[in-house]
């Protein structure tokens, strides 16, 4: 069975429940790939093999090894018999959410990908830190801080979810990118690669898991009218 672990969901970023409510200890033993951001919006996280990484709003990539860093909200997964080699000659943003979840027949799963190639041109944000009280991730991605860079070559690393839970996390591709180098990386916003090679999985399994020892989590209502808006801006893609 191949599981996709998600801690919290996204609605307590738009929420503006910014405080870690899981450590990257805990984190991952769930997974050893994966994305998602620490206390206070403090930047971008790439999990790779179990290596930590964080894109501060400077556009600095740090390496972080205290393992009792806290994030508010994290995806991870182990890679299972389910995952499959992947090459694409050609790929964006277009092509991942349009003809590939097409032909991979994605519209009522979630599904990991992973690419590593040279990238033609790609475009990140970065989320700056806040402190309290914290605005909603709408708000922070209004004055975000944006980089682009050509011909880098990187990774790509991220998650594909179902329209049916658009109100939970982020309907669509969610990926984070990390250079080679690691001068480069963030939030991606779009992309152009050629000749890239990685691979793909699509979980039978998500496991759900909630901060049930946070009182804001547990007693702050969700206005679902706005929800599945704020989440589709704030995500910001731009192919």
């Amino acid at each position: 069975m191949s599981n996709l672990f998600e801690h919290s969901t996204i609605e307590v970023l738009i929420a503006a429940k910014l405080d870690g409510t899981i450590t990257l200890e805990e984190l991952l033993k769930h997974g050893n790939y994966g994305l998602g951001t620490f206390t206070g919006l403090d930047g971008e996280v790439i999990i790779l093999d179990n290596d930590v990484y964080q894109v501060d709003q400077t556009g600095t990539v740090n390496h972080i090894t205290d393992m009792s860093t806290t994030l508010p909200f994290a995806s991870v997964h182990t890679p299972s018999i389910n995952e499959q080699p992947l090459k694409l000659a050609k790929a964006d943003f277009t092509l991942l959410n349009q003809a590939f979840a097409t032909e991979k027949n994605l519209k009522n799963v979630f599904a990991a990908i992973k690419l590593h190639g040279t990238f033609n041109a790609v475009k990140v944000r970065v989320a700056p830190k806040q402190e309290k009280p914290y605005p909603s991730l709408l708000a922070v991605t209004k004055n975000q801080p944006i980089f682009d860079t050509k011909d880098v070559t990187g990774t790509i690393i991220g998650y594909y979810a179902p329209e049916l839970f658009g109100n939970v996390t982020a309907a669509g591709w969610h990926l984070h990118f990390l250079s080679d180098d690691h001068q480069f990386g963030g939030h991606l916003l779009s992309f152009v690669g050629t000749d890239l090679e990685g691979s793909f999985e699509v979980f039978d399994g998500l496991e759900q898991h909630f901060p049930i020892s946070d009182p804001e989590f547990r007693n702050h209502e969700i206005d679902l009218t706005t929800l599945k808006a704020a989440i589709e801006e704030s995500e910001g893609f731009q192919d």
